[in-house]
């Protein structure tokens, strides 16, 4: 059975009760005046007798209620107390109170002031000096001896503080005034957590001359603090911790807040029995992700509880654009698969659903992307050009990778960050090596300083940068002969970086190293428009001044006198000096948190104590004395001892109450607004749209195409010839083209024809930039265009010195296009053995090359029939007048004679469109008859 605890200050006043039945007695003989009643029928005799009657005895409730009375009074001179606490026995010549004030202390801090100071009044009681120290304050602490009242006054002004304790430098410092205090009593008042050191920390302090040793603790660690948060490509992650050991299930919720303080999205942490550690997952869309500024959890008040999100925390939106893609069965092949997959988890990556540079820049740069991936990207167009330097000098980055496209093309100095080497269009202009060159020590002025060079990493080909005098500022990683890797340089408040190779494991392996995903990613942090503060202060040792600070309690608060500039660095600890919380501007902050993502709160065991030890909880003082409303209770009862006196002496008359009664009752009809039907969506239109018709012929037989140049001979010559050459096939081959389709590249849609032929005449109009543009998408997606100067007798397109209008014409419309390096076809190509077996691929004139894209990367081994590449050459370019050669009459004839006139020209010229259109249509098939042996004998033949 449980009983009340209760105590009394002076208990000899108890005594006083016995007197209660003489108060008793007394309040008997002299009982209150009875009331008296008129009865008036009696009127008359009331007048004649009068005589004065008493009462025998006063009513027995009043008499209990002056005997309550008395007895209040008694009790309330005896000084009761409930719930009295206990005294701490401190025995010694003083006491020394250590008291955890770090971040964890902050829920509860009241109850621990509470605690200690009632040790503090203990010692005041026995005349003893008091040592008070915070273990979360600076070393240099003013600890005492103080006395009693001086040591209350340090303990109300001290305040929980949102970083960790410092226990061995507080503990050494208590330590040392332990000696002039030889005997003393300490009381530890720990936060229940472990913290590195505290080992030694116990044992220097413990060895000191002690009386005794007051260890007090919570009664349970029941905090959850942030440890991390992740913003993933689909969710936003937040990572819970508590305490270790808590087999209790719990659940919190964790929110996330903008920079206006608003509530945005939230989720539901669930810790099972034993864990100590959970994950919750906000499902919220990209762009509300990147507007949580803090993440923080309910319920909780202390610093662990909030979580500061800067631009780290922020996931960039990274447009990604390629020149040309890999067929999709060969992935690995595509310049942008290994970029995809290091920028992923890291980047929100976005890619234009137009393959044109004049509409796919303008569609990324719309998006506001903070940087820009270009993969093998040569020339572009002069109507987005100037779109993309205002992006990156308002604060965009854009990243370039090398490859044969940017080698061929003229370069733009604002879009690069060094001068490069130009090479010839058939080679490339790439360097080549008897051995492949590694990656050397990364420079220090770099955002890969302090990553080590991936030795395995080598380099077989590479753009050149040209030397100059600020060539070495803007290396951010080389290679062992010297020769940049990547360059970069500022551009307005962005930045222009290239590597000098491939995206794809074709010129390095770089692209499949891990070190490829680091630097990519910190490059993605660096491309924030106004720049990644971080990053910045770091490379310049610069110091970013305190902005807002994370409280004790867990909300922001303006910087405090003692917080000082942070050198933002990984390891940068938490301290009084760097409490967590913002620093930087409104330009731009960097989040300092409490605690590490991999932090684990470990419980404090209590160590090994030499001396007798008392254990108790951090409590409030819960006594309360009952004189003051045992006082007030005992005048309650005399003033209705008082009321009732007056009553029955008849000093006071009985009023009769009148019952009111009131009912209303409003009727309020409702009226139900009828339901809003929604309307139905009509139904999609059935009928046939603008263009189908064209699109329904083109696709479904096989044309070949030529340009309409709007000089009506030739394109008369290139119908005629067109029709010839399909006449041809469908003799020779399984192949039966439709007529032949004329296109006006500018405006005709060019993806539904394999080859489009192209007769180019100086005195046709040039083409705009757009319709040039249209034709670079063509043969990014696949499409070959066959470009016929038909000057093979006046200047080919190899030829030296002076060259032909019409090849200065094609000139001109390939400056404006991506091309690759190109090469005469070799002997061993595809396009040799295609249908035919070929040497030569000649037209009404004979002589001049079929220029190919150079298979660059392709083997010629002495077991393949032919030279193995991948993917069909974009372009081909020829001055024998092919179309001439292949075009008939009316009738059949052919219209255009052969110079010179040899018969056989024209079956050859017939046989080398039948090559170019089996090879447009199959591929690298004949590289894969290595193989028919092997197939003929399994078969059996």
């Amino acid at each position: 059975m449980n009983f009340l605890p209760l105590s009394f200050g002076a208990p000899m006043v108890l005594w006083g009760l016995i007197a209660l039945p003489v108060i008793w007695w007394l309040l008997r003989l002299t009982p209150p005046r009875p009331q008296q009643e008129t009865f008036p029928p009696l009127a008359i005799l009331a007048r004649i007798v009068r005589r004065e009657e008493t009462p025998h005895k006063s009513p027995w409730w009043l008499t209990l209620l002056r005997l309550v009375l008395a007895a209040l009074v008694i009790l309330a001179l005896a000084d009761p107390v409930v719930n009295p606490r206990e005294r701490v026995a401190v025995s010694g010549e003083g006491l020394a109170i250590v008291l955890d004030n770090g971040w964890s202390s902050a829920p509860d801090w009241d109850r621990r002031v509470a605690t200690a100071e009632r040790l503090i009044e203990d010692a005041r009681e026995n005349g003893q000096p008091v040592i008070l120290a915070l273990t979360a304050e600076r070393p240099a602490q003013e600890i005492g001896p103080f006395d009693a009242d001086s040591a209350l006054q340090r303990l109300n002004a001290a305040e929980p503080r949102p970083v960790p304790t410092d226990r061995p430098a507080i503990y050494a410092r208590v330590a040392d005034a332990l000696v002039e205090l030889p005997g003393a009593s300490l009381a530890i008042l720990t936060d229940g957590l472990a913290a590195p050191g505290d080992e030694a920390a116990f044992a220097e302090l413990l060895g000191q001359n002690l009386s005794e040793v007051l260890w007090i603790e919570p009664d349970s660690l029941s905090f959850v603090a942030l440890a991390d948060s992740a913003n993933e490509p689909e969710r936003f992650t937040v990572t819970a911790v508590r305490p270790e050991g808590q087999n209790a299930p719990r659940q919190v919720v964790a929110y996330a807040s903008d920079e206006q303080g608003r509530r945005i999205a939230e989720t539901v942490i669930s810790f099972g029995p034993g864990e100590a550690r959970a994950t919750g997952r906000m499902q919220v869309p990209f762009e509300l992700r990147n507007d949580f500024a803090s993440i923080g959890i309910d319920g909780e008040s202390h610093a662990g509880a909030l979580r500061l999100l800067d631009e780290n925390a922020r996931r960039r939106r990274v447009g990604l654009i390629a020149q040309s893609e890999a067929d999709g069965a060969q992935p690995l092949l595509s310049p942008l698969y290994y970029i995809r997959r290091a920028l992923g988890p890291y980047a929100d990556l976005v890619e234009p659903s137009h393959p044109e540079l004049t509409e796919a820049i303008p569609e990324l740069l719309e998006q506001k992307p903070a940087a820009i991936v270009m993969a093998d990207v040569g020339t572009l167009p002069d109507s987005v050009r100037d779109s993309l330097v205002e992006w990156m000098h308002a604060g965009g980055t854009l990243i370039r990778f090398a490859g044969p496209r940017m080698a061929a093309a003229e370069h733009d100095e604002e879009l690069m960050p060094v001068r490069l080497r130009g090479g010839e269009r058939s080679l490339g202009g790439a360097l080549s090596w008897s051995e492949p060159q590694p990656v050397t020590d990364f420079p220090p002025n770099g955002p890969f300083s302090d990553l080590s060079p991936p030795r395995e990493v080598t380099v077989s080909r590479q753009v050149l940068a040209e030397p100059s005098a600020d060539i070495v500022e803007r290396t951010w990683a080389s290679l062992a002969d010297g020769t940049p890797l990547v360059t970069g340089a500022p551009r307005g408040e962005g930045r222009v970086i290239l590597f000098h190779v491939t995206p794809e494991a074709t010129w390095s392996t770089l692209p499949i190293s891990g070190t490829f995903v680091e630097m990519l990613r910190r490059i993605v942090q660096l491309s924030r428009n106004q720049g990644n503060l971080a990053a910045e202060a770091q490379d310049s040792a610069q110091r970013l001044a305190p902005y807002r600070m994370i409280s004790a309690t867990g909300t922001l608060v303006p910087p405090g006198p003692e917080a000082e500039p942070l050198t933002p660095s990984d390891d940068a600890p938490v301290t009084l000096a760097n409490p967590p919380g913002y620093y930087g501007s409104e330009e731009g902050v960097v989040a300092h948190n409490l605690l590490e993502p991999d932090v684990e709160l470990a419980p404090l065991a209590r160590p090994e104590i030499p001396v007798p030890v008392a254990e108790a909880a951090y409590a409030f003082d819960e006594s309360r004395p009952l004189k003051g409303p045992l006082i007030l209770a005992a005048l309650a009862l005399l003033a209705l001892d008082t009321l009732a006196v007056l009553w029955l002496g008849g000093q006071l008359r009985r009023r009769r109450l009148r019952r009111a009664a009131t009912a209303a009752s409003v009727l309020a009809a409702v009226l139900l607004l009828p339901l809003m039907v929604p309307d139905r969506a009509l139904a999609q239109s059935d009928e046939p749209q603008p263009g189908d018709a064209e699109a329904i012929a083109a696709t479904s037989v096989t044309r070949i195409a030529y340009v309409i140049t709007g000089v009506s001979s030739l394109d008369a010559v290139s119908r005629a010839g067109i029709r010839g050459l399909s006449q041809f096939l469908a003799e020779k081959t399984a192949l039966e083209p439709g007529e032949p389709a004329g296109v006006d590249i500018a405006t005709d849609e060019l993806s539904f024809y394999p080859l489009i032929y192209w007769p180019i005449d100086a005195g046709a109009p040039m083409p705009s930039e757009q319709a040039i543009a249209r034709i670079d998408a063509y043969m990014q997606q696949g499409g070959t265009v066959l470009f016929d100067t038909r000057d093979q007798y006046s200047a080919g397109f190899g030829a030296q010195g002076a060259v032909s209008p019409e090849t200065q014409r094609l000139r001109d419309i390939l400056s404006g296009l991506n091309v690759p390096p190109l090469e005469p076809v070799p002997e061993d190509h595809v396009l040799t053995k295609a249908f035919y077996i070929l040497d030569e691929f000649p037209g009404r004139y004979r002589g001049a090359p079929l220029w190919v894209e150079a298979s660059i990367t392709a083997e010629s081994r002495a077991d393949r029939p032919v030279r193995t590449g991948d993917g069909v050459t974009p372009i081909m370019i020829t001055g024998n007048d092919l179309a001439g050669a292949w075009a008939i009459d009316n009738s059949g004839e052919p219209l255009l004679p052969t110079v010179p006139s040899d018969p056989m020209q024209r079956v050859y010229a017939y046989r080398a469109g039948v090559n170019i259109m089996m090879y447009m249509l199959t591929g690298n098939y004949k590289s894969d008859q290595v193989h028919v042996p092997a197939i003929l004998e399994r078969l059996g033949q």
